[in-house]
């Protein structure tokens, strides 16, 4: 009788625990939404129990919230210290695709049971969180899509339960700190401002989880090597030596030098001489025929004339190894020692070479290509970069301009457009301040695009063969966007594997054929459709919760759940009355991500259906409140 009422008088007590729980849990999440402002997406009913409120998920004993998951309700500005820090049994939290800014409450620290935090797709800002290494639970971390700033602490290693780690799309910056996290499987940095070399316990993720920091190196992308455009730099003096102008000299050197000075300056007097009697002599014979330029092959614009060969054809090593110009050439002058001298900076290191813009001497800006792994011999090069050349100009296509082979580098020259890619704009860091590319400007950016690679496979007869963000390059009207290095893929061999770094644009085929087509060019358009309608990099480590799956295929796991709205960037989502018109979009995308190839329409086809869409567009005038809203509170 005694042991069944201290039994029953412990569970009046634990329910009395657990109830008073539930209560500062639901306290606390009262006070959060009470002081942060959001939209009218989110509602909970002080009548209803706590347990059933919208995003928040309790224990099997409704004795505490375990889970918080708020993505996308419109959550404006700072979080609120002394609220959710309350919430001591919270183990996942989330609240992704909102407009949260500034830092993380310090008083995080006290969520000792947390395991999975989703910040991704806010304008949080400062810092790496100093509060996050103290979460040491912590087995998913995701800070992607904000715009945190500094460098990234090797603090990080206190988090040893860790398995992903996702950073992407900030303002990092400085050197990676040597991670070395055993169970660490999903790892992703890719578009900040970080620099140096990839630790070797880094190593073996992917090319894509470091892309977009131009100025990192080694691992998967390429050996860090000085670049191939680099003023060149006294060498410094060795510690514990002095320079040479320091040094003082022995009577005995100063004698040595001051003999070997006068006999160079004998030298150079009895040369003088006989140079001098030479004119004398050559002035009493006639004057010699001068030699046409077509006869040394080259014609009068520079370029190689068809008549000379690659051997035998009397073209000396110097004539052959120089820049020539293909097409129209730009108008351009320089040469390839005015190349050569020029001040460069590295843009990108990409699937087929690195690229440099290069500013010329004179004020003349251009882009560099120094391709990488080239397979084509030097007539095969040649014949294949000055049919490029000769491609007929198009708005939307950018003309190669010029081109330098020897044995040791292969160049290819373009013009320079400041406004920058494609990928820098939707990827780029997401904090305030920055211009976020609006629904009509990805549409007119599609069509410009779909415009350019329909030239490409009507008129000039040949695919692009690397259509990624990186190689659709922006001018001010996003309608004028064009696409850059096409027809570059049969200069490499067929039997390389294709790029880690453009993997998530491949169409399978190409995989296993490891040749580009024009049915796979549509696959690869439609992925591009899809990273502007979802925001999302098609070749990132993991998309949402799932391990290694690609872009189409989450995109149709999506849909096929019937959530398509959780598809969209949450940057289009505060544009009004555009969802018609971005699910229209998506269903073109779908449709040119088919599996088999034969099932992809033709790409002018899919800029046809495109036109349509935006002459819709046009023909709806927009509403008052159809207008850019406020990145901040």
């Amino acid at each position: 009788m005694a042991h069944t009422l201290l039994s029953t008088l412990v569970f009046l007590v634990l329910i009395r625990v657990s109830s008073a729980e539930l209560a500062r849990d639901r306290a606390a999440l009262q006070d959060f939404i009470a002081k942060t402002p959001h939209e009218g997406r989110l509602r909970w009913n002080s009548t209803v129990p706590t347990c059933q409120w919208t995003g928040v998920t309790c224990d099997a004993n409704g004795s505490s919230v375990i889970a918080l998951r708020l993505p996308g309700v419109g959550l404006i500005g700072v979080i609120p210290a002394g609220t959710l820090a309350r919430l001591s049994s919270l183990r996942v939290l989330s609240l992704r695709a909102n407009r949260l800014s500034g830092a993380l409450p310090a008083d995080f620290s006290s969520l000792v049971s947390l395991r999975h935090l989703y910040l991704q797709e806010n304008l949080l800002s400062g810092e790496f969180p100093a509060v996050i290494p103290k979460l040491v639970g912590l087995t998913r971390l995701d800070l992607s899509g904000n715009g945190f700033s500094g460098q990234i602490p090797f603090a990080v290693n206190n988090l040893t339960r860790l398995t992903g780690l996702f950073l992407e799309r900030n303002r990092f910056s400085g050197t990676l700190p040597n991670i070395a996290i055993q169970i660490l499987n999903a790892f992703n940095v890719s578009y900040n401002h970080l620099n140096g070399s990839i630790p070797e316990t880094l190593a073996d993720f992917p090319a894509s989880s470091f892309t977009g920091n131009i100025q990192l190196c080694g691992g998967p992308l390429q050996p860090c090597e000085r670049p191939f455009f680099q003023s060149p730099s006294p060498a410094p003096t060795a510690t514990g030596t002095r320079s040479f102008s320091s040094r003082k000299l022995s009577t005995a050197a100063i004698i040595v030098i001051a003999t070997a000075s006068a006999a160079v300056v004998s030298a150079l007097l009895l040369m003088m001489i006989w140079c001098a009697m030479r004119r004398r002599e050559e002035k009493g014979k006639p004057p010699k025929a001068p030699e046409s330029v077509a006869a040394r092959g080259v014609d009068p614009m520079g370029t190689a004339s068809s008549s000379s060969k690659e051997m035998g054809s009397g073209v000396g090593e110097a004539d052959r190894n120089r820049l020539v110009f293909v097409g129209e050439g730009g108008g351009y002058s320089f040469d390839l020692e005015d190349l050569l001298r020029a001040s460069a900076e590295v843009l990108g290191k990409g699937s087929v070479g690195t690229s440099y813009k290069a500013v010329l001497e004179e004020g003349t800006t251009v882009v560099v290509k120094r391709l990488k792994d080239v397979a084509a011999s030097r007539r095969e090069f040649e014949g294949h970069v000055e049919a490029l050349g000769r491609v007929a100009v198009h708005a939307n296509v950018l003309p190669l301009r010029a081109y330098y082979y020897s044995k040791d580098e292969k160049l290819v020259v373009y013009d320079h457009l400041p406004a920058g890619c494609l990928a820098g704009v939707i990827h780029g860091t997401r904090g305030s301040g920055r211009t976020p590319l609006d629904w009509d400007g990805r549409l007119q950016v599609a069509l410009a695009a779909g415009r350019g690679l329909s030239h490409l496979h009507n008129s000039a007869k040949i695919p692009h063969g690397n259509i990624k963000a990186n190689n659709i390059l922006l001018r001010d009207n996003p309608s004028s966007a064009v696409l850059s290095d096409f027809g570059l893929t049969p200069l490499f061999s067929s039997a390389t594997p294709p790029p880690t770094r453009a993997a998530g644009y491949r169409a399978p085929e190409v995989i296993e054929t490891r040749r580009a087509t024009f049915k796979s060019d549509v696959y690869s358009y439609g992925v591009l459709l899809l990273e502007l309608l979802t925001g999302r990099a098609p070749n990132q480590t993991t998309i949402g919760s799932e391990e290694g799956i690609d872009l189409p295929r989450w995109v149709q796991s999506v849909v096929r759940e019937e959530w398509t709205a959780e598809v969209f960037d949450a940057e289009l989502m505060r544009y009004p009355g555009v969802e018609e018109e971005m699910v229209q979009l998506l269903q073109i995308a779908m449709a040119c991500v088919a599996t088999m190839p034969e099932s992809r329409p033709e790409i002018g086809e899919v800029v046809r259906m495109i036109e349509e869409i935006v002459s819709r567009s046009e023909s709806t005038p927009p509403s008052d409140d159809q207008r850019l809203p406020e990145e901040s509170a």
